[in-house]
């Protein structure tokens, strides 16, 4: 008989089923209950590969970073939101944590200084000229000068809370992108459009690894003998960048 090649889905759905029988069996006494166990803890196939995700061209981004409407409060918190995901490639669980403080000045360029990111990884993010602008359009209408970056703004346009959640940063990129035509398009998505965005315009690979902080900086420059430039840093000038700055 030829062999049947499954894939790696299939072969999970078939194990979750047997999975169940053993349970089932082993309840009504008809498996003993060490070999139902040993059912269970069989493994599941790998999926080789990656989820790829989804990815804007720089005109794309520059549609949904259009779609707030920056005359009102809530519009400047939505329009520095998208300019970080896509302008800085934050995780939505950096971004509902960033603080006022974290914004320095480092060789004569705006920073996220001292982010800490997955895994505990602490980096340092260059912010473009054009998210400063967002972010101080923002900050200066919800009159934020410490703490949480993003707060919550109320139908009235109230600035209110101590924060923002992740759910928050969900529906934002979800409403907007859904506003402008752009289905099942996620936060993280935006991240992965700053890295290609970044590649595009020439950035160095080491340089968008320190960016996106998918390995230890420390490591990166251990490994690959460089270091982290902010003056012309890497995500400047990527196609996103607006005539005006909306919001001022």
């Amino acid at each position: 008989m030829e062999a049947q090649h499954l894939s790696a889905s299939t072969v999970n759905v078939r194990l979750a089923a047997v999975r169940r029988l053993a349970y089932e069996a082993a309840d009504c006494g008809l498996l003993s209950p060490e070999l139902a166990a040993g059912i269970r803890r069989v493994k599941s196939a790998k999926r080789l590969g990656m989820r790829l995700g989804n990815w804007l061209t720089a005109q794309q981004g520059r549609t949904l970073l259009n779609a707030p409407d920056v005359n009102t409060v809530r519009g400047k918190r939505d329009y520095a939101m998208l300019a970080l995901l896509l302008g800085c490639g934050l995780r939505r669980s950096e971004l509902v944590h960033l603080i006022v403080e974290h914004l320095q000045q480092r060789e004569e360029h705006w920073a996220i200084v001292d982010l800490i990111g997955k895994g505990g990884h602490v980096r340092t993010v260059p912010v473009p000229d054009w998210v400063k602008a967002a972010i101080d359009a923002w900050t200066a209408a919800g009159n934020i000068k410490t703490g949480r970056l993003l707060r919550c703004v109320n139908r009235t346009g109230a600035v209110w809370g101590q924060g923002v959640t992740e759910k928050v940063v969900w529906w934002v990129v979800r409403e907007f992108a859904a506003r402008v035509g752009f289905d099942k398009l996620a936060p993280h998505d935006l991240r992965r459009t700053c890295a290609r965005l970044c590649h595009q315009a020439g950035g160095e690979l080491e340089q968008i690894q320190f960016l996106l902080g998918h390995v230890s900086v420390q490591t990166t420059e251990q490994y690959l003998g460089c270091k982290q430039r902010l003056r012309e840093a890497v995500n400047d000038r990527i196609g996103l960048e607006p005539s005006t700055n909306p919001g001022t």
